[in-house]
């Protein structure tokens, strides 16, 4: 299968371009701009936002899939500023979204796969949310658009007839969770506290097993969405602790949720407090797939 992937060098595409190259898979790149040096794979050039300049790329591609894993999200991430700092982000999950999907359409690609998110879901409600729970869209100011961004790009993946994948809090090298990450490095310098007793749930999605699922669902018929994440759901209170030993940093500190709301915000006390995990049980069913790290503590290894 020839395969169009947007996103090659990001956290998630890095692992997947030679996962689809060792299945067999011939592999296009999207990029905004020409490599700097020779890869295995073609390269067509094209920015997402751009209508005429993607579909003449995804014309020239060919391609039998389109696998879409565009974003622009910052290396550091103030939860304050947050719905400007996802603008980009934004703006590539709808209009490059429907660019991408419409040239893919006119290709006659046969395969649509989109990146989407497992963690924006209502807080409402008991147990780990499954795909048919609605995205908290009237949640924080600063996610507000954020989430609207979800559900438009959704609404075109589906419309394309594809499949979106919402991957959990992503980690492994790349991330913010890696080495040199920010959050890492923030959790060294004990800059991340538990908030309100640390009540958020993390599911984890270990960028190998996104991108493995991407593989996966490639050869699946299967259209909507599906949660790709791990299977311990665990809450901020537990693993946090956990990162800050495997890290030798202080233990995390103890902040209250109005104190808390006047460095980070109410989203950022939110992400710390009210996040709900996520339920994979559909995706193992429906996709030939298990994650290979099926908990963040086999998976995470921050250095």
């Amino acid at each position: 299968m020839r395969v169009l992937v947007a996103g090659a060098t990001g956290v998630i595409g890095r692992q997947l371009v030679p996962l689809l190259e060792d299945a067999g898979h011939d592999v296009v790149a999207l990029s905004r701009t020409s490599p700097n040096s020779a890869t295995r794979h073609d390269v067509v050039v094209a920015d997402a936002l751009d209508r005429d300049a993607t579909s003449s790329a995804v014309d020239k591609a060919a391609p039998d899939a389109v696998i879409h894993l565009l974003t622009a999200i910052p290396k550091r991430i103030n939860p304050k500023r947050l719905a400007t700092q996802f603008a980009g982000t934004n703006q590539l999950r709808t209009i490059g979204t429907r660019n991408l999907f419409d040239a893919a359409r006119a290709a006659r690609a046969s395969r649509i796969i989109a990146q989407g998110l497992a963690y924006g879901y209502q807080p409402a409600g008991a147990g780990l949310a499954d795909e048919d729970t609605p995205f908290w869209t009237d949640g924080p100011k600063q996610f507000r658009p954020v989430a609207a961004a979800l559900v438009e790009h959704e609404r075109l993946t589906q419309e394309a007839g594809g499949l979106v994948l919402r991957f959990g809090h992503l980690y492994g090298p790349g991330s913010i969770y890696a080495p040199d990450g920010d959050f890492t490095h923030q959790v060294r310098s004990g800059k991340v506290p538990l908030v309100a007793g640390g009540e958020s749930v993390f599911s984890f999605t270990h960028a190998f097993d996104a991108a493995s699922a991407i593989v996966a669902a490639l050869d699946s018929p299967t259209t909507g969405a599906l949660n790709i994440v791990d299977n311990n759901p665990t809450p901020m209170r537990a693993w946090l602790p956990e990162m800050a030993e495997l890290l030798h940093a202080p233990a995390p500190k103890k902040v209250p949720a109005w104190l808390a709301r006047a460095a980070v915000g109410s989203w950022g006390v939110a992400f710390m407090s009210s996040l709900r995990g996520a339920n994979n049980s559909r995706a193992l069913s429906r996709l030939d797939w298990t994650p290979t790290y099926p908990s963040w503590q086999q998976g995470f290894n921050p250095g």
